[in-house]
């Protein structure tokens, strides 16, 4: 049914706004006059045209916003209020953006027949897999409330660690990009300017200098040439890896690499069991739980394990046995989740894992910015020097030659004929 956003007068004339359901703007001002309420304006509701959007309107929502929803939800729901009326709460706080949107379309397909999660799913790929499930788990076990919780702390605790990841490298990368910046101006505007000198001096000019003079040159008749250079890699890298092979082969490289490698890999593996245990925890089975994390990690070496895994999961095997011949899954991980199985606590050891993960991931990513801002302030600094040593060298030499001449016309009134 239709969403409508109103503005009305009450009986005392004070004016109210509001949402409302009719077959029709007609019906959803004779509804607000059955209410006492006396229509002002009447417009279809952001949310509705969110629902009808076929792209345009169908925006995304950031993470925090839904995690905030998300604890809000779950915190009306377990005070008692009814779905769809904490549903209508939630999109008077947030009318006309994309989280308010979102709820009107899923208000919608509710008040139609659907259930919570069935409303959910049909979003698109507007909410992940991970969330729609744990919902629909929710909903089977009668604990919806107390799953959207656990939902809600999931999803703080993986922003918290992907939010110190970014704020880590944000200075590293601002280094990066302003040294760039300097470099490029310095070619760009200053060279030039001194390259003219150079050029009239009847001196040969050092190397560093004809390189620096060359690429000053190359930049400022050819400056698009990099940029399509970049451009053309970063389309041709995307096309290799958007497939089979080149998906392998760069997250093969990815986890590879030095330093960097090892902090990927202890933050697949704390997403790894954090999200397994939150799944597990709120009722949802091993078997669809693996197959959510196996997309949710969106890595081609550690997915092919886990399609191994699920394949003796389901022949009865248990988690640490089909993990056992990786070498993507340490010892202690495997030991830890064969515990767990042991004990009938496994989502309680995945926890704990996911937690001495986040804690490792976190004390790698020190050592990566650690290491980062001194070689980036050397390479900064050799360019740099590079640039400053090719504009002095010239200069001293000039300076060498008109001293050399000085002193010979100095000289030579003194010599005999």
């Amino acid at each position: 049914m239709p969403v409508y956003d109103y503005v009305a007068l009450d009986p005392r004339g004070r004016r109210v706004t509001g949402t409302i359901d009719a077959p029709g703007p007609a019906q959803a001002r004779a509804r607000l006059r059955s209410q006492d309420r006396y229509a002002v304006s009447i417009d279809e509701s952001a949310g509705q045209a969110y629902v009808r959007g076929a792209g345009l309107w169908r925006r995304r929502p950031g993470p925090r916003e839904l995690t905030a929803m998300t604890r809000q939800l779950a915190t009306l729901l377990e005070a008692g209020v009814p779905l769809v009326e904490a549903l209508d709460a939630l999109l008077q706080q947030n009318p006309g953006r994309a989280l308010g949107g979102l709820i009107a379309a899923i208000r919608a397909e509710i008040n139609q027949g659907a259930t919570f999660s069935g409303a959910l799913a049909t979003q698109g790929d507007l909410l992940p897999p991970l969330y729609i499930n744990m919902v629909r788990a929710g909903e089977a076990s009668g604990n919806l409330d107390l799953v959207l919780q656990r939902l809600a702390d999931f999803r703080e605790r993986q922003e918290g660690l992907q939010g110190r990841f970014r704020a880590a490298l944000a200075y590293p990368l601002f280094m990066a990009v302003f040294g760039t910046a300097v470099l490029v101006f310095m070619l760009l505007f200053v060279v030039p300017g001194i390259s003219d000198i150079f050029r009239e001096s009847a001196t040969a000019l050092p190397l560093p200098t004809r390189l620096l003079l060359a690429g000053s040159a190359f930049l400022s008749d050819l400056w698009w040439a990099p940029l399509l250079l970049m451009a053309g890699t970063v389309w041709a890298w995307r096309r290799f890896t958007a497939q089979g092979a080149g998906r392998r082969f760069r997250d093969a490289v990815l986890l590879r690499l030095p330093v960097a490698g090892p902090l990927l890999h202890k933050m697949l593996l704390a997403r790894f069991a954090t999200t397994l245990a939150s799944l597990l925890r709120s009722g949802v089975g091993l078997l669809p739980a693996l197959a959510i994390v196996r997309a949710l990690l969106d890595n081609a070496l550690v997915g092919e394990v886990l399609d191994q895994a699920m394949a003796r999961v389901s022949e009865g095997g248990g988690v640490a046995a089909a993990l056992a011949d990786s070498s993507w899954f340490p010892p202690a991980l495997r030991q830890m989740i064969a515990v767990g199985e042991r004990s009938g606590n496994l989502e309680g050891m995945l926890d704990k894992s996911g937690l001495f993960y986040e804690r490792e991931a976190e004390a790698a990513l020190t050592t990566l910015t650690a290491l980062l801002e001194p070689a980036l302030i050397a390479i900064m600094g050799v360019a740099v020097g590079f640039v400053v040593l090719s504009i002095l060298l010239p200069i001293f030499e000039m300076n060498q030659m008109l001293g050399g001449a000085g002193l010979a016309s100095a000289l030579s009134p003194g010599m005999p004929a």
